[in-house]
């Protein structure tokens, strides 16, 4: 099965080979799940999407064309159920780590300030923990076609060729916007590195 190619593994499983749709989970089951662990930031529930983009990939495969690669396909899938939780989420109140416990609207200390013990030896988790918490905020500053673009290109490794196709974009847009993502993030993280410093 590993030499199969991603179309081989859905044609047989059509034809009711269930370990090709094994094959097909094993080989992008931990991509489609860091892409997902990247958006929704809980692993329980970054699990249960990845079960459901398989569903769908279940209840759609007589439906594909094979007019992008299978791959394409999947992350598409996955694409459009971030999509759909996010106009879920909208709607629900998380409480975050980063949100100050003063009810009185005024900066202090936070749930992440009690949870960390500045000892010496913990100082370099604590700048690496927080280099991460700087470049998740960046992130999340980007416009949503750019986030989109870094995330793929950057955490997922796929080609811009791959991109264009999931996202229907010409690859010189992607590129353009992936230049003035990356020149964001890199004006926000060295303002980080500053205020540590300092």
């Amino acid at each position: 099965m590993e030499t199969l190619t991603d179309e081989a593994l859905l044609r047989r499983y059509l034809a009711g080979d269930t370990s090709a749709f094994e094959a097909l989970m094993n080989r992008y089951g931990s991509r489609i799940f860091g892409y997902m662990l990247r958006s929704v930031r809980d692993r329980g529930h970054a699990e249960d999407l990845v079960q459901e983009v398989f569903l769908r990939v279940v209840r759609r495969a007589s439906s594909f064309e094979g007019r992008s690669k299978v791959s394409t396909w999947i992350y598409t899938i996955a694409r459009n159920l971030l999509y759909d939780e996010a106009r879920k989420a909208r709607h629900r109140r998380v409480i975050s780590l980063d949100e100050p416990l003063s009810r009185d609207g005024e900066p202090g200390e936070t749930l992440l300030d009690r949870a960390v013990s500045a000892t010496p030896d913990q100082a370099v988790a604590i700048r690496d923990r927080r280099l991460r918490q700087a470049l998740v905020r960046a992130m999340a500053t980007l416009p949503d076609e750019q986030r989109e673009i870094f995330e793929m290109r950057q955490l997922q490794g796929l080609k811009f060729r791959e991109i264009a196709e999931i996202l229907d974009v010409g690859e010189n847009t992607l590129k353009s916007r992936m230049r003035y993502a990356l020149e964001a993030l890199r004006i926000q993280l060295d303002s980080f590195a500053e205020a540590f410093e300092s």
